[in-house]
C-alpha cells in the first residue's frame, strides 16, 4: 500500500509557536495541533506544509527542518512534523479551526494537545529556547 504523507507545522515567530484548536472532525474537535495536512502527489514536505499554512491560515511561510518522529495515523497515512517560519501575513483560523494562539515554552502544556502533536512538544521547546 502506498503510504501518504501529512505534515505538521511548528510554525515559529518571535519565539512563540503557534497552536490551532480543531473546529472538526467531532472526535478531535475542542483540542490543539500543530497545522497542517495532506501533501499531494508530486509534493515534497515542505511545499505541502506551505501549501498548507497559507489554505488553512493564510500566510506565507517557510519550512525549515523537519523535527523527529513519524506516526501512523492510519493505515496509509504518516504524519511527519515541520519546523516552519512565519513569513509573511497574520494567521487567521481560515479552516477547520476555531482558534489560534501563540505559545510560549512555558504555555505549551496548557492546551489539550491531540496525542501525535504532544509527542513532539519536546523538540518544539528546544526550538523555541534555540530563538
Amino acid at each position: 500500500m502506498e503510504i501518504r504523507i501529512v505534515v505538521g507545522g511548528a510554525l515559529i515567530h518571535r519565539g512563540r509557536v503557534l497552536a490551532a484548536r480543531r473546529s472538526a472532525p467531532p472526535e478531535v474537535a475542542g483540542r490543539w495541533e500543530f497545522p497542517g495536512g495532506k501533501a499531494e502527489p508530486g509534493e515534497s514536505e515542505e511545499q505541502a506544509l506551505e501549501r498548507e499554512l497559507l489554505e488553512e491560515l493564510g500566510v506565507t511561510a517557510r519550512a525549515s527542518e523537519p523535527l523527529p518522529g513519524r506516526w501512523t495515523v492510519r493505515a496509509g497515512l504518516e504524519l511527519r512534523f515541520w519546523a516552519a517560519e512565519l513569513v509573511s501575513g497574520e494567521p487567521q483560523p481560515l479552516e477547520d479551526h476555531s482558534e489560534l494562539r501563540w505559545l510560549g515554552p512555558a504555555e505549551l502544556a496548557g492546551v489539550d494537545w491531540l496525542d501525535h502533536d504532544r509527542e513532539v512538544l519536546p523538540y518544539v521547546a528546544r526550538l523555541l529556547d534555540r530563538g
